[in-house]
């Protein structure tokens, strides 16, 4: 398996293969760059159809840390780590202690968190052989508010203002009243953001994976399910992506026609040539990486210090990150995934 001419690579400092045969663990740390400072990135635990695919997923999430830190304004760098085994069935409390082992094997150079498939227990776990971990704490024992533990509810929040400037830029809507939104995943950030959405008077449509999702969401929230396929094609204002990546691919790009496409998931494009398609088709694509920071502003305040309105500060910035980079697309007629790369790389050299 190739790793320095893998079509993923993007001068990562370090790649490293994780296995423990106790548990059974078996992993991957990447580590892009750390430039601006220690690489923060979470911990993804999932049933990789093989070997290649966990190691796509790794490389390509630790690039989007780096460019998602630096648009951010943290003192981060970019990193992952993900876990092949299904978070269902293969948790356990000895599987979670030897990857924090692996963690701190790296010396500080990756800090893990959180990430789809893992939470605060499994953080708490992991932080008893590293130190390097953030996110494992409760909410109430952080003091509340956004406030590291879970940081859903702020990447959540961070989608939200995000998705309402996108709607704002090319909608000319500051009212989200009647908005109709097609929400895809409701897991811990999914299901917040359609809550914000709701209460701000949007109409929405959803599906998950999970039939209890979409249940709790047409119970509490009046949306109205549909099927995974028909959640691409529906006639609405916004699609908003909040589950697993490369869902923006040739084959929904040929279904999709909502104008503004806004949502938590990383890595939504399959290819970097899609964005082009969505640019000159008038399809206005908030950046995953720009989007969805919420939660990586969350836990880097555990990290480095600061209060709950500190953090909501930071997170409300994103909104301003993205009207910058709207903005700038359209003087250079550029579409919004090349400025936002733009951008963190001038960030990054700065």
């Amino acid at each position: 398996m190739p790793i320095f001419t893998h079509p993923e690579f993007d001068q990562h400092e370090q790649v490293q293969f994780c296995h423990d045969k106790a548990t059974g663990l078996k992993a991957i740390i990447a580590v892009h760059n750390t430039r601006l400072g220690p690489a923060l990135g979470g911990c993804r635990m999932w049933p990789y159809a093989d070997e290649q695919q966990a190691l796509n997923d790794v490389l390509r999430l630790s690039r989007g840390m780096t460019y998602k830190s630096a648009l951010a304004g943290l003192p981060l760098g970019g990193g992952k780590a993900v876990i092949i085994a299904d978070p269902r069935k293969d948790k356990s409390p000895a599987l979670f202690q030897a990857m924090g082992a692996f963690v701190e094997s790296l010396g500080g150079r990756y800090i893990t968190a959180a990430d789809s498939g893992t939470g605060v227990a499994e953080m708490a776990l992991m932080g008893q052989r590293t130190r390097h971990v953030v996110g494992a704490g409760t909410r109430e024992q952080l003091g509340g508010g956004i406030r590291s533990g879970d940081p859903s509810p702020a990447t959540a929040l961070g989608v939200f203002i995000g998705l309402r400037e996108a709607v704002l830029q090319r909608l000319g809507r500051a009212d989200l009243t009647g908005l109709r939104v097609a929400v895809q995943g409701l897991g811990q950030v999914g299901f917040n953001l359609a809550q914000q959405l709701r209460a701000a008077g949007a109409e929405l449509w959803v599906h998950d994976i999970q039939e209890a999702n979409v249940r709790r969401a047409v119970d509490e929230l009046g949306a109205h399910a549909v099927g995974a396929q028909d959640i691409y094609g529906l006639d609405v204002d916004v699609f908003s992506p909040c589950a697993m990546g490369a869902i923006i691919n040739g084959e929904t790009l040929q279904l999709l026609q909502a104008p503004v496409i806004a949502g938590a998931a990383n890595n939504q494009l399959a290819k970097a040539s899609h964005a082009d398609v969505l640019w000159r088709r008038g399809c206005l694509h908030a950046p995953d990486y720009a989007i969805n920071a919420g939660g990586i502003i969350d836990v880097s305040y555990e990290y480095t210090g600061g209060s709950p309105e500190q953090v909501r500060r930071h997170v409300e910035g994103i909104g301003d990150t993205l009207r910058q980079i709207f903005l700038r697309a359209k003087a250079e007629d550029r579409n919004t995934t090349n400025i936002a790369d733009s951008l963190a790389q001038e960030r990054l050299n700065a």
